[in-house]
């Protein structure tokens, strides 16, 4: 990520800290609620839909000691049979072998061939790993958890084990001063008031869909994505135009609603969200096109958005 040289100049202090660090594990362990508990504020979406983080993300966390860049990245899994999965696998993937440190997130009681594929994948890596169990407040039996690490993760094969409820945010600082006390010395790599290397337009592209996820059932929150077409302030307000996606005329139907009642909603929902993330008057305007089978096609996965080098 960045030449040695660069690193080996402290900010002001030698005492100071910078790196990356990756946030890896199978789809729906709560991986970006972690990510969202520890900046403080919301930048990845999070639904209770697996697979709902698509592509890499950094969320920049920078203090007086010390500079972290955590890596948010989509949910590795076994079924990888359409290209956008395909695209997952590969982005979650490539962020094994750029960072400094990876925590690999599984959920409280809960161990599955997928987790057990991730871990194993994780075992040629260079980079120390840490076992993040999260989600310990749904598990009041405090002995199975000890069985649960013992017999069914192994956690003995991970440099570190961490308990936390990243929703509630229990054990998350504690986890953050210790992955701050491992990261290399280092000038930070991001101004100071700067949070995600993400565009202000892929940020509202997101929490459209975010939206889209949490109103529609079923497969179709997985047949759609979200395409930013028109970003631009005029008259003092933040102007955006999306594209829906979707792969068939008849999701085109549900996405619109009856009467229009699901755009509305949407619409209204993603007004409010993005007035909040970015602090000023907005006005939404979408539209739903259908384009057959996109999330099986490489090329019209690269034409929204979903490049191997984002």
């Amino acid at each position: 990520m960045t030449d040695d040289n660069d690193r080996a100049a402290p900010h002001g202090d030698e005492e100071y800290r910078c790196g990356y660090v990756a946030l890896v594990g199978r789809p729906n362990v709560g991986k970006s609620t972690l990510m969202n508990r520890i900046l403080g504020q919301k930048l990845s979406i999070v639904t209770a839909k697996p697979q709902t983080t698509r592509q890499r993300i950094a969320g920049i966390k920078t203090g007086s000691e010390g500079q972290i860049i955590y890596i948010d990245t989509p949910g590795i899994h076994l079924a990888a049979r359409r290209a956008l999965n395909r695209y997952m696998n590969r982005i979650a993937r490539a962020s094994f072998h750029e960072v400094d440190l990876i925590l690999f997130l599984v959920e409280a009681g809960r161990w599955t061939k997928q987790d057990e594929h991730v871990a194993r994948s994780l075992q040629s890596v260079e980079a120390p790993v840490w076992l993040v169990i999260n989600k310990i407040d749904l598990v009041s039996n405090k002995s199975k958890l000890l069985r649960f690490l013992n017999e069914e993760v192994k956690a003995d094969r991970f440099a570190e084990v961490f308990l936390i409820a990243a929703k509630s945010g229990d054990g998350v600082e504690d986890l953050e001063q210790k992955v701050l006390q491992s990261l290399p010395f280092s000038r930070p790599f991001y101004d100071e008031d700067q949070f995600t290397d993400r565009s202000e337009r892929f940020l509202a592209a997101e929490l459209i869909r975010e939206q889209l996820m949490m109103r529609l059932h079923q497969e179709l929150p997985y047949a759609l994505t979200v395409e930013v077409e028109e970003f631009k302030r005029q008259d003092g307000t933040l102007r955006i135009g999306a594209i829906i996606w979707v792969e068939r005329k008849g999701q085109k139907q549900i996405v619109i609603g009856k009467g229009g009642d699901v755009m509305k909603y949407v619409g209204t929902k993603a007004r409010l969200a993005l007035q909040e993330l970015f602090d000023e008057k907005v006005f939404v305007r979408m539209w739903v096109k259908v384009s057959r089978d996109w999330s099986d096609n490489e090329r019209a996965l690269r034409q929204f958005g979903y490049d191997d080098q984002n």
